[in-house]
């Protein structure tokens, strides 16, 4: 197990150190099929929502020594071996701030409870907003509907054409140059 809390009172000091906003911090199962577990890290830099590939570098050597020195004087944050995963969180992000309800108003997301919620567990449809608590959310089949914050399991954005055109690549220089490389002669068999 791993101390969410913790690790995340240690990781986001480190995020806002190098002007990033933290998304959101979780343990999961290493994706190498190893049976190893992963330290997810995800944040944005506010100026774009993205990071780059050497803002990524940056906060993840940073996360490392600074969950290197808490494990110096003891403290025990994951227990087993795990490895550490920093991204930026992507075009389909998770929404797991209260901003990012805002934010992403009127882009379709999809909301799972931790149980059932008026006769239905996921929720799927266009993202109208936060009112206090409440994320409201026009369901494809609930319409209309006000989901208490405290009980979503999970929220995240759904990859459209709308979403796609809304957010804008980082740099785009040289997408549009075409690099030919010199053909292999194939050996004849």
């Amino acid at each position: 197990m791993a101390d969410i809390d913790r690790l995340t009172a240690i990781i986001e000091p480190e995020a806002k150190a190098l002007g990033f906003d933290l998304v959101r911090v979780k343990m999961m199962p290493s994706e190498a099929g190893d049976g190893g577990q992963a330290l997810q890290v995800m944040a944005e830099d506010p100026a774009t929502g993205q990071l780059v590939i050497d803002q990524c570098a940056a906060l993840s050597r940073r996360i490392s020594d600074a969950i290197d020195a808490a494990e110096e004087q003891g403290e025990v944050l994951v227990e087993g071996a795990y490895h550490l995963e920093v991204s930026s969180p992507g075009i389909d992000r998770p929404l797991t701030r209260t901003k990012d309800f805002s934010d992403w108003a009127g882009h379709e997301a999809r909301i799972v409870m931790v149980k059932s919620f008026d006769g239905q567990r996921t929720y799927k449809g266009e993202l109208g907003g936060i009112e206090g608590d409440e994320v409201l959310v026009t369901d494809a089949k609930a319409g209309a509907v006000r989901l208490p914050r405290h009980h979503i399991h999970s929220a995240k954005l759904v990859l459209t054409d709308a979403l796609i055109a809304a957010t804008r690549p980082l740099d785009a220089s040289g997408a549009d140059e075409l690099i030919e490389e010199p053909e292999e002669e194939k050996a004849d068999d």
